[in-house]
């Protein structure tokens, strides 16, 4: 029997950890993992959760979509590619949501639905390792499901520059743009995470969940809540995942070739 593909846990003080368990494929999401972590969210709602942590497990933090499970769903239905949508932005969404704080450990490679898992959370940490891409125009795709918070955390003009370049950058470049935080030498990655749930341990927890909503409310992130927006944006990122510019990109990442676009001036 396989390892779960999130894993959680919950210490006495209320600090809960949930780890992204697909070390083999660098953490890739996929339905399954994508289901986990809304069950890993669930269980923690009927728990004394004062802060979550979000890890990966392995090398990397999370290498954005299984591009094999994505050529899987892309010849299904249009309404089962508006299944997976729907899940894959209820899963960031509710991370981007929940009323405790939320706190991100990255190293290695945070790359594509990585960027946006983070851009979800409300203090990010990275290993002076980590290395960051929102990739999904070089595979003929949308960011559809994390514009919003990646406009949140490093504002339009960055997310108009990364997510059409598609290009790595590094964790200092992070932090300058403002996707993480701070940046601590990988073996000091834990004890700063630590460091600071702490820090929110300390303070008054509705006051917090307070705060935190009032942030919501002004920011583009907290769009979720507009129904009419959740549908465009879910409808957007199905859709592309269907045409002949996915399927010509996707093919190029298989076959280790640049892709072979067509265009428009």
């Amino acid at each position: 029997m396989s390892a779960s593909p999130v894993l959680w846990s919950l210490d006495a003080r209320g600090g809960a950890t949930v780890t992204l368990n697909r070390p083999e494929v660098n953490n890739a999401y996929d339905g399954a993992l994508i289901a986990g972590v809304l069950a890993a969210i669930d269980d923690l709602s009927t728990k004394p959760v004062r802060v979550v942590v979000l890890k990966g497990n392995g090398k990397h933090f999370q290498a954005g979509a299984d591009l094999k499970w994505i050529n899987g769903v892309r010849p299904k239905s249009s309404e089962e590619n508006e299944v997976a949508s729907r899940a894959t932005f209820e899963a960031v969404q509710r991370l981007n949501t929940l009323p405790v704080p939320t706190v991100a450990l990255v190293q290695g490679g945070c790359f594509g639905g990585g960027t946006g898992v983070i851009s979800a959370c409300d203090v990010v940490i990275a290993a002076d390792n980590a290395l960051f891409s929102i990739t999904e125009v070089r595979w003929g795709l949308t960011a559809a499901i994390i514009i919003p918070q990646l406009c949140d955390a490093i504002g339009v003009r960055q997310v108009r520059r990364y997510a059409l370049t598609g290009e790595r950058f590094g964790a200092e470049d992070a932090r300058r743009i403002g996707l993480v935080h701070e940046v601590v030498p990988l073996a000091d990655l834990e004890s700063a995470g630590a460091k600071v749930v702490e820090q929110l341990l300390g303070n008054a927890p509705d006051a917090m969940a307070e705060t935190k909503k009032l942030a919501m409310e002004s920011s583009f992130g907290g769009m979720g809540v507009d129904d009419d927006a959740y549908k465009r944006l879910v409808h957007l990122h199905s859709a592309k995942r269907q045409t002949a510019e996915a399927a010509e990109g996707l093919a190029s990442f298989a076959e280790k070739r640049a892709g072979r676009w067509g265009g428009k001036a």
